[in-house]
């Protein structure tokens, strides 16, 4: 909520809270208010919110964020980039944006096709870095790849095959980007055959793979942490 609340490039339309949550949300969001709350009460909610809905009093409608292009994103922040092949879990998603805001990712790519609308599920296991990173969507994920290469990145896609960690292989002299797949399919072959390399994270033997969340935020550590 206070994401999008601060969020310049959100645009609410109507905010619902209880008396209680007015004044604990005052007490963190200092402004500007671009939309003034309305009261309500917490029994309201159950009418227009989901059954399972974590609202804590405070509900925001608001517009869907507008669509950002790949290569404003990446002139905006200098931070990696990461780009999700057909990763269609939105629980995923969301906390593939947690971590890209706790390392400073630059953006996120999505396909147009194969991943989950921003909904509120998405928001929920975004818990705010919705409205922290932006969220780029690319019909073709290969084309989008060369336009990174194009622009100077390193292009790694991890894969548990390949001959390299993503310690050996991440350059300290050019941004990276990283592509991750879905975790039953992995990167498909076009993807894999357009990044730079191919790269793995260690892991113990016996264990193939890794949640690709968990995965997300191991490899986007190692990235700044050189």
């Amino acid at each position: 909520m206070l994401g999008a609340l601060s969020n310049p490039r959100r645009k609410p339309r109507r905010l619902l809270t209880t008396a209680e949550a007015e004044a604990a949300l005052r007490e963190r969001f200092a402004g500007p208010w671009r939309v003034t709350p309305e009261r309500s009460d917490r029994s309201r909610f159950g009418t227009f919110l989901p059954e399972d809905a974590i609202h804590q009093g405070i509900a925001l409608l608001a517009e869907p964020l507008e669509a950002v292009a790949l290569e404003d994103a990446i002139e905006a922040a200098e931070g990696p980039v990461l780009l999700l092949d057909q990763v269609t879990d939105p629980r995923n998603v969301g906390a593939v944006l947690r971590s890209a805001a706790a390392f400073g990712a630059a953006c996120v790519v999505l396909q147009d096709r194969h991943a989950p609308p921003e909904t509120g599920a998405l928001a929920r296991a975004a818990s705010g870095t919705l409205d922290v990173v932006p969220v780029v969507r690319e019909v073709n994920l290969s084309r989008a790849i060369t336009t990174l290469q194009n622009a100077g990145f390193w292009v790694m896609g991890l894969a548990g095959d390949a001959k390299r960690t993503l310690a050996e292989a991440a350059p300290r002299d050019r941004r990276v980007a990283l592509v991750l797949g879905a975790e039953d399919t992995g990167l498909r072959r076009l993807q894999r055959e357009t990044c730079d390399e191919l790269v793995r994270l260690p892991m113990a033997e016996g264990v193939e793979s890794l949640n690709v969340a968990a995965a997300a935020a191991v490899a986007l550590y190692e990235i700044v942490r050189r």
